[in-house]
């Protein structure tokens, strides 16, 4: 899951090498942190926060098949 959204969000945005993601797995979730670039934040997040929630639809999915949940956070 982390390489997945690491090639979505490098796709995004225009500094790819500053893409980092971590990932804190639980019992019954996993944790990603996905940390950008300050200019790149709002390509991540997109209009009305909808590139984010597509990349958290895509990551439900993903985690659904695992029998986990997984939450993902934008930091600055």
């Amino acid at each position: 899951m982390k390489e997945l959204i690491r090639q979505i969000s490098q796709s995004l945005v225009d500094n790819a090498d500053k893409v980092e993601v971590t990932e804190v797995i639980g019992d019954q979730s996993y944790i990603i942190e996905l940390r950008v670039a300050k200019e790149d934040v709002g390509k991540v997040i997109g209009r009305q926060g909808r590139t984010a929630q597509a990349i958290r639809t895509i990551l439900s999915a993903v985690s659904a098949k695992a029998h986990k949940r997984a939450f993902l956070e934008i930091l600055d």
